[in-house]
């Protein structure tokens, strides 16, 4: 019997190029138990937890309190779900939260409010503009324009002073957002990002760190998130094609692959620019999630550190293909993971004892390495996924289906296997009388969220067919 890697696996694509097959729905763990030096999980699931007003916008604790904008209102959330509505904030699209001091700050339809714990004040200064970004740092408010560095009074955080306006001095690109690390102020630019320091002085309080400029930038304005002490976002320089960075010392160092990079070449700059980038930082894993139309990328830094090699996966909500993965806006807040919904007003929270999203059946899969016999053809005698089973909800009656490719492009058909029912934890799951490899061959497994299976190992039963000597 011969292993075959299954953390991440092989197709080939219509331009005739190897791609890496990035398991969907299962989170790759390079941990040995015996078996193996990694295994497949399943990701977590998300069970309902109460409705609001609206499809969900951001999530902030403040005051140890669930805070949210779910439509047009903020909200609050209690631990069984309860929503209370605080105020209407308007706009539309994805929010900014933070906080000072005595007040919550949101950014939403291009205004700034805040929120005391009871009243909604909006800032009217015309001074301000438009808002498309804003954090608290040092007792100010720094706001952005898209073109300016504004920083509202500190005896006031409703007035402004244009003369203590600042910019990114270094290039003209446009600023997508604003934020802090280490007490230090960052403009995030479309191609750039610039650090600040608080100088005081009569006008605009932070001056520019010379060397500490990263010659890229983020490519909306909530593409990025704080991850692994820094910024990781998507974008690039100029005159390059966006991938995913790790902001370094006056530099950045790149987190994605070929592959994320073909990924993400496939959307448009406005739907990349319409991205949410969050961090989860749970159970020994470093996740990053990028959301995309279609899917979430999520790649992990502590796996990516044991393995030595980038370990990223997908995340979605479909059956049998890929759909907008419906967990956002991830807080932690009352011992769990929060999170809103895309597709409806619905909350809720993830769970790792089941893997359906809001009560709904979704599916997984993941593929193997290439299958090669030195150009030699075989017999595959057996196929054996050793797993977890025996943990499927109670009266599911799951299936796993595996099928197998000559080109990696094109599938025979899908054979089916139960992997047990509930309780049923001495099932194996193993294919029989698996025909002929001829030169290579890629193998792809899938199934539901009803099987709720940890896979740790494929074994593959192989006899080796000599065809060397009659080829001419």
């Amino acid at each position: 019997m011969s292993q075959v890697p299954i953390l991440s696996g092989i197709y080939t694509d219509p331009a005739g190029d190897f791609r890496t097959k990035y398991p969907a729905n299962l989170v790759p763990v390079p941990k040995g138990q015996g078996i193996s030096q990694g295994f497949l999980r399943p990701a977590d699931g998300i069970t309902a937890n109460g409705t609001g007003p609206g499809v969900g916008r951001g999530g902030i604790v403040w005051n140890g309190t669930l805070h949210r904008v779910m439509g047009t209102k903020l909200v609050t959330v209690s631990q069984a779900g309860a929503v209370t509505v605080l105020a209407d904030v308007g706009g539309t699209g994805q929010v900014t939260f933070d906080a000072g001091f005595d007040r919550l700050a949101i950014v939403s339809g291009g205004n700034l409010h805040y929120w005391n714990g009871t009243t909604l004040t909006t800032v009217t200064d015309p001074d301000l503009g438009a808002v498309i970004d804003a954090k608290w740092l040092a007792g100010y408010f720094l706001c952005t324009d898209g073109t300016n560095l504004i920083v509202t009074e500190l005896n006031d955080p409703t007035a402004v002073n244009p003369l203590k306006y600042g910019s990114a001095e270094s290039d003209p690109d446009p600023i997508m957002a604003v934020d802090e690390l280490r007490n230090e102020a960052f403009a995030l630019g479309r191609f750039t990002i610039e650090a600040f320091q608080n100088v005081g002085g009569d006008l605009f309080p932070f001056a520019r760190i010379d060397g500490a400029q990263v010659t890229r930038g983020i490519i909306g304005t909530h593409a990025y998130a704080k991850f692994a002490g820094s910024f990781a976002f998507v974008g690039s320089g100029k005159n390059e094609a966006p991938a995913v960075w790790l902001m370094t010392a006056g530099d950045s160092a790149k987190l994605s692959t070929a592959e994320v990079e073909t990924i993400l070449a496939g959307y448009t700059e406005a739907q990349l620019a319409a991205c949410v980038v969050e961090a989860r930082a749970d159970r020994a894993h470093q996740t990053l999630l990028i959301h995309l139309p279609d899917q979430c990328l999520a790649y992990d830094a502590a796996a990516s550190a044991v393995m030595q090699t980038p370990v990223w996966y997908t995340l979605h909500s479909g059956l049998l293909s890929h759909s907008a993965y419906r967990a956002r806006n991830l807080v932690w807040c009352y011992d769990r993971w929060s999170v809103e919904d895309t597709a409806s007003s619905a909350l809720g929270v993830l769970v790792n004892n089941v893997s359906s999203h809001y009560g709904q059946v979704i599916g997984w899969d993941f593929g193997t390495t290439v299958l090669y016999l030195d150009g030699d053809d075989g017999i595959i005698h057996d196929l054996e996924l050793v797993c977890l089973p025996g943990r499927a909800a109670f009266g599911a009656e799951p299936t796993v289906w595996t099928s197998s490719s000559r080109d990696g492009m094109t599938w025979g058909p899908e054979l089916p296997k139960s992997p047990g029912q509930f309780g049923e934890r001495g099932k194996r799951l193993a294919w029989r009388q698996q025909g002929r490899i001829r030169h290579y061959r890629v193998q792809r497994f899938r199934g539901t969220s009803e099987a709720h299976l940890t896979m740790a190992r494929l074994e593959v039963q192989i006899e080796p067919l000599s065809t060397r000597a009659g080829r001419g």
